[in-house]
């Protein structure tokens, strides 16, 4: 089985505002960065959960054999809801439920394994600070989509 290290990172200029959202895939000694924007009005926690279903969506359109991935994130809020249940993350009263139905349906509950990793943010751990410049970068090109050169 492929295994596949990842670090993800979210972010928000405002909360809500626009946001970006990077992660940063390592397997078999390869290197890929899948990073976006929303110019919409988004969360952290969103931008956050985004990144982990943008790497899922990825290895499934690129990887045919079930993966073993290992998601390093920041993220408390993505650590403590991997933990639930399907039935509480994808109630309609719980915020994100959307992406967490598609998380749970693509990823969680499909060919590959996936495993949560809390690292601690802002510690000088090398690609934890490497997807959070990304993802900051993400959001200010978003921000400069929305409203010009500011």
């Amino acid at each position: 089985m492929l295994k596949v290290t990842v670090f993800t990172d979210g972010s928000c200029l405002g909360n809500p505002g626009v946001g970006g959202y990077c992660a940063i895939m390592h397997a078999n000694d390869k290197e890929r960065i899948v990073a976006g924007s929303c110019s919409d009005m988004t969360t952290n926690n969103r931008m956050e959960l985004t990144a982990v279903l943008e790497v899922v969506n990825w290895l499934n359109r690129v990887q045919k054999e079930p993966c073993e991935i290992e998601i390093n994130t920041d993220s408390q809020y993505i650590c403590n809801c991997s933990k639930h249940t399907r039935k509480s993350l994808t109630s309609p009263s719980r915020a994100n439920s959307d992406l967490w139905v598609q998380l749970i349906e693509k990823g969680l509950e499909g060919k590959h394994h996936i495993v949560f990793r809390k690292v601690e943010g802002h510690k000088g751990i090398e690609l934890n600070e490497r997807a959070d410049k990304i993802a900051r970068s993400q959001a200010i090109k978003a921000r400069h989509e929305v409203y010009g050169g500011n």
